[in-house]
């Protein structure tokens, strides 16, 4: 009578059980990371223009042709402006995101909107 095999060895069920434990471990570790992260499957980099991306843009609840953008530069630099889109000014007029490309995304907003400079 032939000796059963070592004990170290999987038995097949072992086998397939393991394999069905670590793909159902791996699937649940994907969802909690989509359901704890749900700006992941929606992530955009907004509107860019150069060096410079403006993103969570938002009409002004006073004036409508004031826009509110989140400017920032791939130096990691970030800040929140306020644009006047009757005269393509930016409020704060200076600040740490080169003012160049940021009036540019501004601009390309404002007529994105619906209220281009006159």
């Amino acid at each position: 009578m032939p000796s059963p095999p070592p004990a170290r060895w999987p038995r097949p069920w072992q086998h397939w059980l393991g394999t069905r434990v670590a793909t159902l471990a791996g699937l649940m570790l994907a969802v909690v990371t989509l359901i704890g992260h749900p700006a992941l499957l929606w992530a955009a980099p907004g509107l860019c223009i150069g060096p410079v991306c403006g993103d969570e843009i938002t009409r002004s609840a006073k004036h409508h042709w004031q826009l509110r953008i989140r400017l920032n530069d791939q130096r990691g630099q970030w800040e929140r402006v306020t644009v006047d889109c009757r005269h393509g000014e930016l409020s704060p007029e200076l600040g740490p995101v080169e003012r160049g490309h940021a009036l540019a995304v501004a601009l390309k907003a404002c007529r994105l909107a619906g209220e281009a400079p006159a």
